[in-house]
């Protein structure tokens, strides 16, 4: 089992086979500052090979998600003219926030992101590379950077891959911001919950659910959807056969078949005394 990271700006706790991840800058409405960055960064590099850890839950403190960039991290790169031969500030601060993003994007683990209020920007990127989108009532989602004179530079790409390049155009070009209702209809939340109690339902039935889903073929089947669209569906599909048979054939295979013979539980979806809710 991996050692959790000390963090400042996120609070870390393991819950079974889970671990909740909670933004913690309130004061800013958990604005990402660069060391929120790095944090989330450390986190997800730490957590990659621990098999004890299948999901990760993300969650903003006191009521909201993200609301974006951290203006102070702004101010210090405007601050910082680039140099000969050096790279612009502004340049490291937007780009490092992409990495983490894409890292998140492709985690091995299940993202299950928990959106409440201001869910904007950067925030919004991050709840479009989660696995499990889940909305409380109070949640607004805003793409506001052209109406800051600024663009969508790192999410935009996968706020496209989320909900398609045509209801990207509008709300980014538009810098609108929408609600959980029409969150659902456009396809960024996969469940809008209209309580506390209902949101918390929710949480512990996905987790359940990753309970029941073998570690390494989630693990496998996510990467395998991240590849459709990206190379030759022939090649894909021939690789894919070839995942299949290791699959059937390997020890998540023979045990699955055989829980299933037997009417019994697999041995991933046994539940230890954390996993108890």
């Amino acid at each position: 089992m991996t050692d959790l990271p000390h963090c400042e700006t996120l609070t870390l706790a393991r819950q079974g086979h889970a671990l909740l991840v909670t933004l913690n800058r309130p004061q800013a409405r958990n604005a990402m500052s660069l060391q929120m960055v790095a944090e989330l960064a450390t986190v997800f590099t730490q957590i990659n090979a621990d098999d004890s850890i299948r999901a990760v839950v993300l969650r903003g403190s006191e009521g909201h998600f993200c609301a974006g960039g951290d203006i102070k991290d702004m101010a210090g790169a405007r601050s910082q003219p680039a140099g000969d031969g050096e790279q612009d500030p502004f340049y490291r601060l937007n780009r490092a926030f992409g990495h983490m993003i894409q890292q998140v994007n492709e985690s091995a683990k299940v993202v299950i992101a928990v959106l409440e209020g201001a869910v904007m920007g950067g925030g919004f990127g991050l709840a479009c590379v989660s696995d499990v989108a889940i909305a409380g009532p109070s949640v607004r989602f805003g793409l506001p950077e052209t109406s800051l004179g600024v663009i969508p530079a790192q999410i935009a790409p996968f706020v496209v891959e989320r909900i398609g390049l045509t209801q990207t155009r509008r709300l980014a070009l538009l810098g609108l911001r929408i609600d959980g209702e029409e969150a659902i209809r456009l396809g960024l939340v996969h469940q809008l919950c209209a309580d506390e109690t209902a949101l918390n339902a929710a949480i512990t039935e996905a987790l359940d659910r990753v309970r029941h889903c073998a570690p390494a073929a989630t693990a496998n089947t996510k990467q395998l959807l991240h590849r459709v669209g990206k190379e030759p569906m022939h090649s894909l599909l021939d690789d894919a056969a070839e995942q299949f048979a290791a699959a059937v054939r390997g020890s998540e295979g023979a045990e699955g078949t055989m829980a299933f013979m037997q009417k019994r539980p697999p041995a991933w979806a046994e539940t230890g005394p954390d996993d108890q809710h």
